[in-house]
């Protein structure tokens, strides 16, 4: 058997609010809490459940996106106003050069979740 990564939970501040801004910037759908998680569905293998807590540690999040999918979250993310960088201690330099791929950002949280988004062009 393959083994895969069904979910994991997500430290946030405001659990609603986080998947709602996850969501909204990656594009996806949030459908609303179930129980005391607010999940976000990243693929069909994949859940994020974010779930309040108090004092959270953020978590780094990373993904592989390809190009069209990288420029529709950059696109977001300008939008938004959202910081977003290419290292991970300056997620707010507003640069794409990331050292590991052809492009790739950084982007935090209210939880200080670094998520990071790398893209092979």
């Amino acid at each position: 058997m393959t083994i895969t990564l069904n979910h994991t939970i997500v430290p946030a501040v405001d659990s609603e609010r986080a998947a709602a801004f996850f969501a909204g910037v990656m594009g996806l759908t949030y459908a609303g809490k179930d129980r005391h998680f607010a999940p976000v569905r990243v693929n069909e293998q994949l859940t994020l459940d974010f779930l309040t807590v108090d004092g959270p540690v953020g978590l780094h999040l990373a993904f592989d996106v390809d190009p069209v999918t990288f420029d529709q979250i950059l696109a977001r993310l300008r939008t938004e106003g959202v910081p977003y960088g290419s290292r991970p201690d300056e997620p707010g330099n507003g640069r794409t050069d990331h050292p590991l791929c052809a492009r790739g950002l950084y982007f935090v949280d209210d939880a200080r979740n670094l998520y990071e988004l790398m893209s092979p062009a």
